[in-house]
């Protein structure tokens, strides 16, 4: 398989945007960002929150 180019990725981002709005896009991106520190932090074994956050 080839790695992803500029056309491809521009034609990923009109297709998520077509679903999603673009009023809920930057809500998605930071959902999204989120959830990869997370699994981040998962991986590396800390099991700190950070404050101000409620589970």
């Amino acid at each position: 398989m080839g790695r992803v180019g500029v056309g491809e990725l521009l034609l990923i981002l009109a297709v998520v945007l077509l679903f999603v709005g673009a009023k809920r896009l930057p809500a998605l991106a930071r959902s999204l960002g989120e959830s990869i520190r997370e699994f981040q932090r998962a991986l590396k074994g800390d099991r700190h929150d950070p404050p101000g956050k409620d589970s």
